[in-house]
């Protein structure tokens, strides 16, 4: 990756400039596991990567982890500056409810990344890839 001569407190960035990387970020991350999966379609890879990176997949995500109680505390306080952010826009697809909790999801994921916590990141992003396809299989209650 492209080194910065500046640093960046990434828990100090505003909630929606977390969220704007960590879309673009859990994108990535989601568009290569449908790859390494086998899938090379791109009409399926987009249709696919829709059940993962939709505001009302993101925010079932994110339900599902604070369930299951795998944040920690600077994590829960990123989800919370994200789902009370103002983004100025109206959600297309979706109620603003689950648009902020998608958005809370962004947020930690550009906070991880943007903190250099690789292998947090990782761990999470794998966890919400296994949400996603149990209940796809339908073995999640979510």
């Amino acid at each position: 990756m492209l080194d910065y001569e500046n640093t960046l407190d990434a828990f100090q960035l505003k909630a929606l400039a977390l969220a704007y990387m960590g879309d673009a970020v859990f994108e990535i991350y989601v568009r290569r596991h449908l790859l390494y999966s086998g899938q090379v379609r791109p009409h399926l890879l987009h249709r696919a990567a829709t059940g993962y990176v939709s505001a009302k997949a993101q925010c079932k995500i994110l339900f599902q982890m604070m369930d299951d109680d795998l944040l920690h505390e600077d994590e829960l306080s990123v989800v919370s500056r994200g789902r009370n952010a103002k983004s100025g826009t109206v959600p297309k697809n979706t109620d603003v409810q689950t648009y902020r909790y998608s958005t809370a999801f962004e947020a930690l994921m550009g906070y991880l990344y943007l903190s250099g916590k690789q292998e947090r990141l990782e761990e999470l992003i794998q966890k919400a890839i296994r949400y996603v396809e149990e209940q796809q299989k339908g073995g999640a209650s979510h």
